[in-house]
């Protein structure tokens, strides 16, 4: 695997061990100007991946780097796009499912990508160059990541279910998502079953085939889906624009994505 990549992965472990050494305290919760909670374990999760990535000598979009304007971005062939703590919500709740996302950008597309769930030492990677999505665990302690590799399972999507599942949440069902699970049951004729789940873990429960669908009726912004979209997009799955009805790009001028889609064939 390229050298970049594999320092990708290395920073998602370390800044996994980073946050779960706060995680274990007693830590305070700031929130941004958007209302969003911020804690210190973003903040030392980042230092550790701008340490990895700033190696490679390609640029890095950030949740917790200062924002660069699109007049610079714009001329960017490729990139990383970093969420050093994706699910701060659930961290805050200490229910284990947050994630370290990193994606490689090539020409607006997600073509490699990182979440390592650091509560349950659980990796996930995606290459959308060799078709391949594979989890692992992570052992404690010292390890070579070209050897950890090869101990990894091969994601594969689910073909067809009944009842299809949904990835969802159980208590927030929106109106917009609530209509297309209908739309779901008269299309297919079968039932919907919920499927609930924080984070960019949405997009690795249909890699792996333990759901079939989610949809996305609520605002997220690049560094909570480029991860997600290259491992599924390297499984065969779409993630699909709802703006453009096309696959969703990155390193766009408004970072704010619209809704989307992540789903089989059905």
């Amino acid at each position: 695997m390229h050298i970049n990549k594999l320092k990708a992965i290395e920073a998602s472990i370390k800044a996994g061990e980073a946050i779960m050494n706060i995680y274990k305290q007693d830590f305070a919760v700031e929130y941004k100007e958007d209302n969003s909670p911020l804690t210190l374990a973003d903040q030392e999760a980042n230092k550790v991946i701008m340490s990895y990535l700033e190696t490679t000598s390609i640029p890095i979009i950030s949740e917790e780097n200062k924002a660069i304007d699109y007049s610079k971005r714009k001329s960017w062939k490729t990139c990383w796009i970093v969420d050093p703590l994706d699910g701060t919500k659930e961290f805050v709740k200490k229910n284990g499912e947050f994630t370290v996302n990193i994606a490689l950008i090539d020409d607006q597309k997600s073509i490699f990508g990182v979440i390592y769930v650091p509560a349950q030492r659980i990796l996930y990677v995606g290459d959308v160059e060799t078709q391949t999505s594979y989890k692992v665990e992570v052992p404690q302690g010292e390890f070579n990541v070209d050897t950890l590799l090869k101990k990894a399972n091969p994601l594969k999507p689910s073909q067809s279910s009944n009842p299809i599942r949904v990835v969802g949440s159980r208590s927030h069902m929106n109106q917009d998502t609530l209509d297309y699970v209908e739309e779901l049951k008269d299309t297919h004729h079968k039932s919907v079953d919920i499927v609930s789940k924080g984070s960019s873990l949405k997009f690795c429960l249909v890699a792996e085939g333990e759901a079939d669908v989610y949809p996305r009726y609520a605002p997220t912004m690049e560094w909570d889906t480029a991860a997600g979209q290259a491992i599924c997009k390297a499984v065969g799955l779409q993630v699909i624009s709802l703006d453009t009805n096309e696959e969703m790009l990155y390193n766009r001028e408004n970072l704010l994505n619209g809704y989307f889609h992540v789903k089989t064939t059905l």
